[in-house]
């Protein structure tokens, strides 16, 4: 079916209007806990914050595991404890003035082989861990706190110069550069031991344990898990991912909070990972990875096991530092689907809806309906698409972004696809760029579709390597470069485009692959120059109605 102009417009707007519709979400199950409670206190804790408490946390979920499960109360007080494993049908809950505080010591997390339908990885036992459980949850207003700062590097780039004197006067150790801080050399060392390791084979704990401390854990890691609820707690300082389910059904997250340090590396507040049915909602993210990151595998690993992250709401949350608001990728070899965000706000994010992947990655995302987003203070796009996504921040030190190769190379199941993405009624107020759209050559980015969007940003929207793009009363106010600037894009449809009267150009075509290009009800006038034409370029690929 093709669809042109005001045909294609009613598409969309329904499409958005009724997203459920289009994905009928399932109600997300919460979990059911039995009536009964036991407080951490009768098993021998001791809130002083000296006390290690690992041994009454088991003992307390073991307690009420044996009679069927119930709420285990943690009460105002300083708790210093290891690894806690929960269990099936127990609600972890700390009251107000509650901090369970996770030791430094990162000899209190041992070393285990991973096992993920089939696939394995050796990784430090997180400070709260599940498999396979079902009805578990985490509730209340107390905090947690990771002990992240024992475990993770820092970039020196991102200290102030008295931080970084007193951090380096801490202990630990540098790097030959003098840019990088480590906890222990061990730290340091480690990642090139585990690279070895990895390389010929080896799943030998004690072959690893060198590299102990260079194997961060996730603060937060349930794998596999039915009927998940996180409400109320906030999380801070992992030593590497905040909150991390893996492979969970029926997942809740409500009014929780997850505050870490810009500078923290790895840091991402939420990965759902391979996840479905999800409610996120409420909830307040800071952060110095990604925000709230939708994940479902990695490269040929990731696309065997084949399991999307899909049927995920997220509404009513607050970004404010992360690399990116809303992120999809790159790790998004098994899929990312049917995802609704609807009422967020982005303050000071690198990124706003930032989607990434790369070539390796394989894996479909489609059907993602984003709808009244606001943002602030964006350090790169507002909104961004890269399929040439190399692990680096957005921005280097400098501000600037990484320059990547756009050579073809034949299309196969390694190659990655974004498609059917519909982003309605989005301000940014203060970004560098407004859009950027980079797909593959091998393989454009389709299917986006902006309507009612209106975003103010040092330089205008770039297009590359992009099929079937779809603009509706959309505003760019930049006062760089041209409004808009297009490589090698086919069949695109732009109607009621407003912009900054005198910038440079309207438009900027470049390359000899664009075609299809259709403008209506728009000024190009009100630019110094309405078309520019430039690296082969021809005026046919453009018609202006």
């Amino acid at each position: 079916m093709c669809l042109c102009g005001a045909a294609l417009w009613l598409f969309v707007a329904s499409a958005m209007d009724h997203a459920a519709s289009k994905f009928p979400l399932p109600r997300v199950k919460e979990p059911v806990i039995p009536n009964r409670i036991a407080h951490l206190t009768d098993f021998g804790a001791v809130g002083d914050g000296k006390t290690l408490n690992t041994e009454a946390f088991a003992k307390a979920i073991a307690s009420l595991t044996q009679q069927g499960g119930g709420k285990l109360v943690v009460p105002p007080g300083l708790w210093l404890s290891g690894p806690i494993r929960l269990q099936s049908n127990i609600d972890l809950h700390l009251e107000a003035g509650a901090l369970l505080q996770f030791t430094p010591d990162y000899k209190q997390y041992p070393l285990v082989v991973l096992e993920t339908k089939g696939e394995k990885e050796v990784a430090s036992i997180s400070p709260i861990s599940g498999e396979n459980l079902e009805n578990v949850a985490i509730t209340g207003h107390g905090i947690i706190d990771g002990a992240g700062d024992a475990w993770r590097p820092v970039k020196k780039s991102k200290q102030t110069e008295m931080q970084w004197k007193t951090l380096t006067k801490s202990g630990g150790v540098t790097d030959e550069s003098g840019n990088t801080w480590w906890p222990s050399r061990e730290a340091m060392e480690g990642e090139k031991l585990l690279r070895q390791l990895e390389k010929a084979g080896s799943f030998k704990l004690e072959d690893y344990e060198p590299a102990h401390q260079t194997l961060r854990p996730k603060l937060l890691k349930l794998t596999n898990c039915r009927r998940v609820l996180l409400e109320g707690v906030t999380f801070q300082n992992p030593p590497n991912w905040t909150l991390n389910p893996k492979l969970c059904e029926d997942v809740t997250i409500r009014n929780v909070t997850v505050h870490n340090e810009w500078w923290a590396q790895n840091s991402d507040a939420l990965d759902l990972e391979s996840c479905r049915n999800v409610n996120l909602r409420g909830s307040n993210f800071d952060a110095g990875d990604d925000g709230i990151c939708l994940k479902s595998g990695k490269d040929a690993a990731g696309r065997r096991i084949g399991i999307p992250t899909e049927n995920v709401w997220v509404e009513d949350c607050i970004v404010y530092h992360a690399h990116g608001g809303v992120t999809i990728g790159s790790e998004m070899s098994g899929g990312v689907r049917n995802i609704y965000v609807d009422n967020c706000l982005f303050m000071g994010t690198d990124i706003g809806l930032r989607f990434k992947s790369t070539r390796g990655r394989g894996g479909i995302v489609e059907k993602i309906y984003i709808h009244n987003v606001r943002m602030t203070d964006i350090a790169a796009e507002a909104i961004g698409f890269t399929m040439f996504y190399g692990g680096q921040a957005p921005l280097d030190v400098d501000g600037n972004s990484a320059n990547v190769d756009q050579k073809s190379v034949p299309a196969s199941e390694e190659t990655p696809q974004f498609r059917d993405i519909y982003i309605e009624d989005v301000i940014c107020r203060g970004a560098r760029t407004a859009v950027v759209l980079q797909g593959l050559p091998e393989m454009p980015i389709r299917g986006i579709h902006l309507r009612n969007v209106s975003l103010t940003a040092e330089t205008g929207m770039v297009w590359i390597d992009a099929e079937n793009i779809t603009l509706d009363h959309v505003e760019i106010a930049n006062h760089k470069g041209p409004v808009l600037t297009v490589f090698d894009t086919r069949k695109a449809v732009i109607d009621h485009l407003t912009y900054t009267a005198g910038v440079e150009a309207a438009v900027k075509l470049e390359g000899a692959a664009n075609s299809g290009i259709v403008i209506t009800n728009t000024d190009l006038k009100a630019a110094a120059k309405d078309v520019i034409l430039a690296n082969g370029a021809i005026a046919d690929a453009l018609q202006v109605k």
